[in-house]
């Protein structure tokens, strides 16, 4: 990949991040309700998200991943991020993972991007397998991935160690022909 894909959907803007969005992505990463099944604990400076943007622009430039700022196309303000890492390109696989401000929730912008997001990973990175990793406690999530094509095809006990415990996770993935059908 030589620049950054913009994706575009009915209502929505998929872009790079840039470190203007810092304030965007400090305003939803302080929220405990936001964080609470991240990987993160809740942001305290607006630094931290600065150091997040430039760590998925640099997965982008070492070809390891792919992080889209989600924003509203009346308006540039970041809603969200949506993207792949974990990109095993020889296996041609990568695990995706999202977040969006709760402002946001329940209005199917996460439907409308994982879908743009999923096409884009399927077509373009020609990825085989797609997999998410998410609490078991974390229905919302779960609907999404389902909604979204992904089915459960395990639970891993104590798979991951956040926030100063291990905590279990359930693996759901999809593969390009069934994506595609």
């Amino acid at each position: 990949m030589t620049s950054f894909p913009v994706l575009e959907t009915e209502r929505l803007l998929l872009r790079q991040l840039t470190v203007k969005d810092s304030s965007d992505l400090f305003h939803y990463f302080s929220k405990d309700e936001v964080t609470r099944y991240y990987d993160l604990e809740s942001f305290v400076e607006v630094e931290q998200a600065e150091k997040l943007i430039d760590k998925w622009n640099d997965n982008f430039q070492q070809e390891l991943g792919i992080r889209w700022a989600i924003t509203l196309k009346k308006e540039n303000r970041v809603i969200g991020t949506c993207g792949f890492h974990n990109w095993f390109k020889e296996h041609y696989k990568a695990e995706i993972g999202y977040e969006l401000t709760p402002e946001y929730w329940r209005q199917g912008i996460m439907t409308e991007v994982l879908k743009a997001v999923l096409d884009y990973g399927f077509k373009e990175l020609e990825l085989n397998r797609i997999e998410a990793f998410i609490d078991p406690d974390n229905i919302s999530s779960r609907k999404l991935l389902e909604k979204s094509g992904l089915r459960e095809e395990g639970f891993l006990k104590e798979c991951f160690y956040e926030k100063n415990q291990f905590v279990d996770a359930v693996l759901f993935a999809v593969l390009k022909r069934e994506y595609l059908r």
